[in-house]
């Protein structure tokens, strides 16, 4: 342990990170967990938009195709030679078994071919210390998560420590996005259309806010979602056309309320010096501009990262993985993939 401790302690650091929890394949190579060498990204969307959906075996099968080149690639492009990275961090949960297990055995083969340290990682983690790749992080701060299979609220009181304050109680932002663009006939993936056509709308149809218990910092998107067939369902009877980027506009303008008003009451009452917005959704430009300009209004500093940190990569798990190296928290080679991983239960164990 000594060591490693030395190794740790002199700088730079190189990790060589591998991200497979859903349906892209990444790997990077990150210095000190700030400074990206090399991020690739490998996305299947064009081969699940035939399914409507990810289809896990599929998606298993395409991250096994593409690791091997990928992560030669990624260290062909960082300038970094293998013997000379630090440690190799992968994405331990949570995410769907079989494409977990994908960079899982591909990492731990790196890790035992080159005798480096392996470094299990949250991708949720990876998904908040995004925002550390561009910015300074001051704490105490809290995280807005929005993405396709995580809305939540994430306290963190100092580096590396994570508190879940508000969850969704059923229906992730990302998920009913692409429930709502299937209704109204766009294809996979649906948020971007429902973004866009929102964007464009001269006419809205309103929809109901879901607030839940006074206080509450949870949501519930599955009435909204519900709400919005409903309105289309109630029109197609009455023989009525409604325009869809009218109901567009009307599902993200509910959506974004709730958001926006639960992120700054978090934080004022945790007393958070920033506001970070992290997850796929965080690159939806109507949720951009509806909490940068409420941000603004109350005198908070908003991080978002840049776009291509938003969605799944493989450089925020490098960035999030270097909370563990810095304190020499490292995996045992026996590590299984974990769906469930707790984000508070992988916050980093000493300051």
């Amino acid at each position: 342990m000594n060591e490693l401790n030395e190794k740790i302690n002199s700088a730079p650091s190189y990790i060589l990170a591998v991200e497979t929890s859903c349906d892209e394949t990444s790997v990077a190579v990150v210095k000190d967990g700030r400074e990206v060498l090399s991020n690739l990204i490998s996305s299947q969307i064009e081969t699940h938009k035939a399914f409507g959906g990810v289809v896990p075996e599929v998606a298993s099968r395409k991250h096994v195709e593409v690791i091997t080149l990928m992560l030669e690639q990624a260290i062909e492009q960082s300038g970094i030679r293998p013997r000379d990275l630090s440690a190799i961090a992968v994405t331990q949960g949570p995410g769907l078994v079989g494409a977990l297990l994908v960079g899982i055995v591909a990492a731990k083969t790196m890790a035992m071919a080159l005798g480096k340290p392996l470094i299990g990682t949250h991708h949720i983690a990876g998904h908040i210390y995004a925002n550390r790749l561009t910015h300074e992080l001051q704490y105490p701060a809290m995280a807005l998560v929005v993405s396709g299979g995580h809305t939540e609220l994430v306290h963190m009181e100092s580096e590396g420590k994570f508190k879940l304050i508000g969850r969704t109680r059923d229906d992730a932002v990302g998920e009913a996005y692409d429930k709502v663009a299937r209704a109204l006939g766009c294809p996979y993936p649906g948020g971007p259309h429902v973004d866009r056509m929102a964007s464009e709308a001269e006419d809205v149809v309103p929809l109901p806010r879901v607030w839940l218990e006074a206080g509450s910092y949870d949501f519930s998107l599955s009435g909204l979602k519900s709400a919005v067939l409903n309105v289309l369902n109630q029109a197609k009877m009455r023989g009525e056309t409604l325009e869809p980027s009218a109901v567009a506009r009307g599902f993200q303008e509910a959506v974004v309320e709730v958001l926006v008003e639960k992120a700054v009451r978090a934080v004022r009452e945790y007393g958070s010096r920033q506001l970070l917005l992290c997850g796929g959704v965080a690159a939806n430009r109507g949720l951009r501009s509806a909490l940068q300009e409420r941000c603004t209004k109350e005198g908070l500093e908003l991080l978002i990262p840049p776009m291509e940190y938003c969605t799944d990569n493989a450089a925020m798990i490098g960035a999030a993985a270097y909370l563990k190296w810095q304190r020499g928290e490292i995996a045992e080679f026996d590590a299984k993939a974990d769906p469930g991983l707790s984000l508070e239960e992988w916050s980093v164990q000493s300051v």
